[in-house]
């Protein structure tokens, strides 16, 4: 019975991705209830914001197994958001993935690996500096991509997987309306469905297994055309008034997206044709990775002061650190106006648990590629605000039973205080 109650449950959270705009009173009374005036300013003027939120409280059975009640505000599948750097969760799982289904010996996430240029724009990666080995892996590029939304690693994971496999593996997961056709490098489509041959090595330099170049002649239908704002500056900065062509961009509708961060956290809660081909060692790293602080890694070392605990947390980032016994498992976007963040909450030492994701646009100008955007006036103080809210309601809900988080509680790595090594800043993120 909780398996049937559990592959509803997710029919049902699927459809709403095309479904029309659903809000639900409960959450609209939940946001009101904030004495924040940024709050009910953003949710009073939601269409202009193009605000949309998924709030999802989880109750744990008898046996500890979720059970999730999803409560929508604004949510609609046809007002585009731009999904930005949170399709570097999805590539993330699609690498891991990719790794067993190769299934060779001596390539794991921690091999090093030399990227090669075999086609026109692609830029080679032999070595990386911010590693311990000194070369590439994905493991490596997937800590980058989670811990400060590192553009580069996310190029590095789409070459790896490949825009076909990506395509193709997302609408066999059910993400049928997710699309993540584009590299973080100004490419035309053509260069997009091309990606580069990846060689794998051992310690000694010798190469184990090599990773073909790859083309996708699979290419991406499109649906209705999609514009934003009322002008833009184009690559040489002269403002054009026109609207920016979203059409055939990456995308990824809200439903989908939380349901791609609950198919990690949660991989019983999906069917088991919908699940991730992970080890167990693969959901241990992704749980360190969506979670862990930038003051706790040692490769990369980033600046702390530039890359403080809440950097990627957005529901907490109204203070640099965070909450004792709270860990937050996420990933989140900001680009053209957008700020999006997809995110599992646990407080440990409350036995509170749920899952929170929202996306609203900050752009009064209307104008893009200005970096003119509130993201610190309106933007991320309302991120926090919303994350407060819920996490401040959350505490105070009544559960029937106290939640076992045991799964989720991995262990951090640890600075070392004597590293002198350069701390690194301005990532391209």
């Amino acid at each position: 019975m909780y398996r049937i109650a559990l592959l509803l449950s997710f029919i049902c959270f699927a459809s709403f991705v095309y479904a029309q705009t659903r809000t639900d009173a409960e959450l609209s009374k939940i946001l009101m209830n904030s004495k924040s005036p940024l709050m009910k300013n953003v949710i009073a003027n939601k269409d202009t914001f193009r605000l949309q939120i998924i709030y999802t409280q989880i109750d744990r059975d008898k046996n500890n197994n979720p059970v999730f009640r999803h409560l929508h505000f604004n949510v609609d599948r046809d007002l585009y958001f731009n999904p930005a750097s949170t399709v570097k969760l999805p590539l993330a799982l699609l690498a891991l993935e990719k790794l067993n289904e190769i299934n060779i010996k001596g390539v794991d996430k921690y091999t090093a690996m030399q990227i090669d240029s075999t086609y026109e724009g692609q830029v080679t990666a032999y070595y990386d500096s911010t590693s311990e080995t000194n070369y590439p892996s994905i493991a490596h590029y997937i800590r980058k991509a989670l811990l400060v939304s590192d553009n580069d690693a996310y190029n590095r994971l789409y070459q790896f997987v490949g825009q076909k496999t990506v395509k193709q593996r997302l609408a066999a997961m059910g993400f049928e309306g997710t699309r993540i056709n584009r590299q973080f490098m100004g490419f035309s489509d053509e260069q997009n469905r091309h990606t580069n041959q990846i060689r794998f090595i051992d310690k000694s330099g010798n190469v184990i297994y090599t990773q073909p170049p790859a083309y996708n002649d699979d290419p991406y239908i499109y649906g209705k055309p999609v514009f934003m704002g009322r002008g833009h500056l184009n690559r040489n900065d002269s403002l054009i008034l026109e609207p920016i062509d979203f059409t055939k961009a990456n995308d990824v509708p809200l439903a989908e997206l939380q349901r791609i961060l609950q198919s990690v956290m949660f991989p019983e809660s999906l069917p088991s044709d919908k699940r991730w081909n992970f080890t167990e060692d693969d959901f241990e790293f992704m749980y360190r990775y969506l979670s862990q602080y930038p003051s706790e890694t040692s490769y990369p070392k980033y600046d702390t002061s530039q890359y403080y605990d809440s950097y990627v947390k957005f529901y907490f980032r109204g203070k640099h650190r965070m909450p004792e016994g709270v860990r937050v498992f996420n990933k989140v976007g900001w680009a053209y106006g957008f700020l999006t963040d997809v995110s599992y909450v646990a407080n440990f030492n409350n036995g509170v648990e749920f899952m929170l994701t929202a996306t609203l646009y900050v752009n009064s100008d209307g104008i893009l590629n200005d970096n003119k955007y509130e993201y610190k006036s309106v933007g991320w103080p309302f991120l926090y605000e919303l994350g407060q809210t819920i996490y401040k309601y959350e505490l105070n809900r009544r559960r029937s039973r106290k939640p076992d988080l045991s799964r989720f509680k991995v262990k951090y790595e640890k600075r070392d205080p004597r590293d002198t090594r350069p701390s690194l800043k301005d990532i391209d993120n």
